[in-house]
């Protein structure tokens, strides 16, 4: 099982979740869907000449941003950094 990096930071109504990947940012949608109802609004954003890629998780009263912060890190393949605000 490989692990790749993810990076998230707050926004204003949304989590900004940065993916080494997109595979991986594929894997890690349908993993978030498992653990609650999200279904990503945008598409998956992926920079030029990069493996990165980005994509927003809607912000709501149930997942705070520590919340999310703990859901990701209890994910086996994920190394989470956190981006400044």
């Amino acid at each position: 099982m490989d692990t790749f990096r993810v990076w998230v930071r707050p926004s204003d109504y949304e989590f900004v979740v940065c993916v080494d990947g997109m595979e991986n940012a594929h894997w890690l949608i349908d993993q978030l869907g498992h653990s609650f109802v999200f279904r990503s609004a945008q598409p998956i954003y992926q920079e030029l000449s990069s493996t990165l890629c980005s994509f927003q998780v809607p912000c709501n009263a149930q997942l705070p941003f520590i919340k999310f912060k703990k859901l990701l890190t209890a994910m086996p393949r994920v190394t989470l950094l956190c981006l400044q605000p």
